[in-house]
């Protein structure tokens, strides 16, 4: 290559064959040309064929792949860290063997860079194969965006491009000493270091890969190698960033995400030591860096988990996630203020505050859900009519005055049809009831019981069963759920001649609906429609000799 690349791609490869392959032809197939793209791969000691892999593309393209082999270091920095050695693009940009590009992915974002004259760009990015990855920052191309007022402190993987001439002055490297999360110190200085950071969204530039049998080392390590990675990216940024808001904007990625992972779902189930260091570490981390506005900008959940943690409230802690998994949160309203009744709540043994548990401004749409339940439900027939009556539990203890539940015709919109709740738009207020209903305390104290009597419509249709809920100034509309509960038997009613049957039944998503229906047409007058008809026919005759009699003859004139 007689001239310096557009941009070079680096691949650190470690045993990712067959996926190693497609991520090669995709940077192959770029459609910037392989005249403006080099591309460097560097395989870490890999023990299948990936290094074999490797050679093949560098034999059929030796002007475009060059191919470095190394022992196995333990992670991708080392060989990053070589292949920017060997480097000799305008552009880097990295990407991970077992990932693959769109298209137009490298001409895209080197256009983009040239254009702005950004430092650094990032590409749409999506997960394939149940990949996760944060969509937030990919709304609309933004030429410049910051790190400290925008989504990108959730995306700092290093699949991006930068400048090398900006790489080379700051002397940027990886740290090959981090198990994982190796390439947010990179990512971060980098970001804190550019004149000016551009976003292209409107064309999927990467595309992320979760192997099938989840062997990317993100979901590799453990808890107390994650926690040290954390705690040493969190440091590093600290020692970049000053203490204040802009710091804070960056670190509320690492409670949110890296911290807020190491007391999931699986936490309770981990060895009590391994327990006790993990709070322990979270705890070192929270007294120095768990500001008030990092804390006020975390949702519940994961806010009371870390305060917890950081509290060595092991127990409670334990218990958080359980009854989370089991039945979701309850939620209490007082004085217009909506707190998480998660353990430890005033509890003066923990000493957490009030605020630590409160609802602030965010949505649970899915703790509210899973938290509604259909308690028994039953008809009531008087005369011709027929009146649904249903006992509903919603997760909610308090001044629970807004709350009603309504038979609602057709589905849930597309946008919302899942099996969880959804928000309704601000400005929605709470709908009228129809019936009778009462709402009383339930009897373990686990939220309030809905008593509604419902009079149904003579209609055919379709009809969901759904709560709606006032909560910390937000309306919720929750789909009761009925999995697993007996339903009332169907039941006829109307008059004799036009009766209807209703039925109780529990969807493919777990939801309860009363289905109505005429059960036959009622039946025909045969004589009176005979008689119609023969009107008709009499009518239609004595037209058409209206109009015959009203002709004239051709040349005459009636006299």
């Amino acid at each position: 290559m007689s001239t310096a690349p557009d941009v070079s791609v680096i691949v650190a490869v470690y045993n990712t064959m067959p996926y190693l392959t497609e991520c090669l032809n995709s940077l192959l197939g770029q459609s910037i040309g392989r005249n403006r793209l080099e591309i460097v791969a560097v395989d870490d000691g890999s023990t299948d064929d990936s290094g074999r892999e490797l050679d093949r593309f560098a034999a059929l393209h030796p002007d475009t792949v060059k191919v470095l082999h190394q022992p196995n270091s333990g992670g991708p920095a080392a060989p990053s860290n070589r292949a920017l050695e060997v480097a000799t693009g305008r552009y880097v940009y990295f990407i991970g063997s077992d990932d693959y590009l769109g298209e137009e992915a490298l001409e895209r974002m080197v256009e983009c860079a040239d254009q702005n004259d950004s430092d650094v760009v990032v590409g749409k990015m999506v997960g394939t194969n149940g990949r996760y990855v944060h969509q937030a920052l990919y709304k609309e191309n933004d030429p410049d965006v910051s790190l400290y007022d925008s989504e990108l402190p959730f995306t700092l993987a290093n699949t991006k491009l930068f400048r090398r001439e900006l790489v080379e002055k700051h002397k940027l490297r990886f740290p090959e000493h981090l198990p994982v999360g190796s390439d947010q110190p990179f990512t971060i200085e980098a970001c804190v270091r550019a004149r000016k950071i551009s976003v292209v969204a409107d064309y999927i530039c990467y595309f992320a890969v979760k192997r099938g049998d989840a062997s990317n080392i993100t979901y590799r390590a453990d808890h107390l190698a994650r926690l040290r990675a954390t705690a040493e990216i969190m440091d590093f940024t600290a020692e970049l960033i000053e203490a204040g808001p802009k710091r804070d904007a960056v670190l509320r990625r690492h409670f949110t995400w890296e911290l807020a992972k190491l007391v999931q779902d699986d936490f309770p189930g981990l060895d009590r030591e391994v327990q006790r260091q993990v709070c322990a570490g979270i705890a070192r981390l929270a007294d120095v860096y768990f500001t008030d506005g990092i804390r006020d900008a975390m949702d519940v959940k994961r806010r009371v988990r870390i305060a917890l943690a950081h509290a060595g409230a092991i127990d409670e802690l334990c218990d958080a996630i359980t009854s989370e998994q089991e039945r979701g949160a309850t939620y209490l309203l007082e004085g217009g203020r909506a707190f998480a009744r998660y353990p430890g709540f005033r509890d003066p043994r923990i000493g957490l505050s009030d605020r630590t548990y409160e609802l602030l401004g965010e949505s649970v749409p899915g703790p509210l859900a899973q938290g509604t339940e259909l308690l028994g439900s039953d008809w009531e027939q008087q005369g011709d009519g027929l009146t649904y009556t249903a006992s509903v539990r919603v997760p909610v203890v308090g001044d629970v005055g807004g709350a009603v539940l309504r038979l609602v015709k057709g589905a849930m919109p597309k946008s919302a049809d899942k099996p969880g709740a959804r928000r309704l738009k601000e400005g929605h207020s709470l709908p009228a009831p129809v019936g009778d209903m009462t709402l009383k305390p339930a009897e373990n104290g686990s939220g309030t019981v809905l008593h509604a009597r419902v009079p149904l419509e003579q209609v055919t249709a379709k009809l969901g069963v759904r709560v709606y809920l006032d909560l910390a100034g937000r309306t919720y509309e929750i789909p009761v759920r009925g999995k697993g509960l007996p339903m009332p038997l169907a039941r006829r009613w109307g008059r004799d001649a036009d009766p209807y049957r209703a039925s109780a039944l529990v969807n493919d998503k777990g939801r309860v609906v009363i289905d109505t229906a005429r059960m036959y047409p009622p039946k025909r007058d045969l004589a009176r429609e005979a008689l119609l008809r023969f009107a008709r026919r009499l009518k239609s005759r004595a037209v058409g000799l209206k109009s015959i009699g009203s002709k004239k003859p051709n040349g005459s004139r009636r006299k």
